[in-house]
């Protein structure tokens, strides 16, 4: 599971920086399930690999595009490089895991992209700093992590509840998952279409999402080939909290991002 998160979310990061990705995806905790095993699904070590990621756009202005891109990923003992963001374990048994964590979160809104955002201030990228623990059952990853921008960007923060239940068969992992994640009014107005008095025009009203609730859900399949080489396929889908689906900027229900993908294991 673990390889497959890396690899997701390290080469997600990289789409991320060219500027055009506006995805909200999260993998879980499936970096718990990386073994140092050739029948593991998830191997440790560094990944490098490439993936096809397409989705929905964000805001209404924005095309739909499907991206090719390289990226690479690390699994240790108690640190994990997940591309754009990263975890370090200080607690991790049988039943039970906590961590520190950061990410860096990139801009998505600019208003020199298209002619629709002229007048709207630009939505400069961010690093947040947060903790996270996962409740570890024969059935189900029970998860809650909290977060917060620390660079003073957004001053926004954002709790996030999810629920993963891994089915592993040899090399075949199958991982559903749904959870609701929380951004603050600060957060959500920033990165999620929030129009302030000084933006709004009159063909673009003032408008303040408040906090907002936002349901998830996911799916992430991965196959081990050998030792070396695997590949997966995740999607990801987020319910916009009506607050967000009706801001003048976005004027849509959610967004949809998949990813399919192959790595190799160094």
């Amino acid at each position: 599971m673990r390889l497959n998160q890396l690899t997701f979310s390290a080469l997600c990061s990289v789409l991320l920086l060219s500027g055009y990705a506006r995805a909200e995806i999260d993998l879980g905790s499936i970096d718990l399930f990386s073994k140092d095993s050739a029948s593991s699904p998830i191997p440790k070590g560094l990944i490098v690999g490439g993936a096809a990621v397409t989705g929905t756009h964000r805001y209404k202005a924005e095309d739909t595009k499907t991206y090719f891109i390289p990226g690479a990923l690390y699994f240790g003992d108690q640190f994990m490089y997940l591309g754009d963001r990263g975890r370090y374990y200080f607690a991790l048994n049988d039943s039970f895991a906590a961590y520190g964590y950061g990410r860096y979160r990139f801009g998505n809104l600019d208003p020199d992209d298209h002619h629709e955002f002229a007048g709207m201030h630009k939505r400069r990228g961010e690093f947040e700093a947060g903790v996270g623990g996962t409740i570890i059952t024969p059935y189900a990853l029970l998860s809650a992590r909290i977060s917060s921008d620390v660079t003073g960007q957004s001053n926004g923060q954002e709790l996030l509840l999810w629920a993963d239940f891994p089915v592993v068969r040899g090399r075949l992992l199958i991982m559903p998952g749904v959870g609701m994640m929380i951004r603050s009014d600060k957060m959500a107005n920033y990165y999620f279409g929030g129009v302030s008095s000084g933006e709004a025009t009159a063909q673009r009203k003032e408008w303040d999402t408040g906090t907002t609730f936002s349901p998830m859900t996911a799916i992430i399949t991965s196959y081990r080939f050998n030792d070396k080489w695997m590949a997966m396929f995740a999607a990801n889908y987020e319910f916009y909290d009506k607050s967000i689906a009706d801001s003048p900027l976005v004027q849509h229900d959610g967004e949809l991002y998949t990813i399919a993908a192959v790595g190799y294991t160094w």
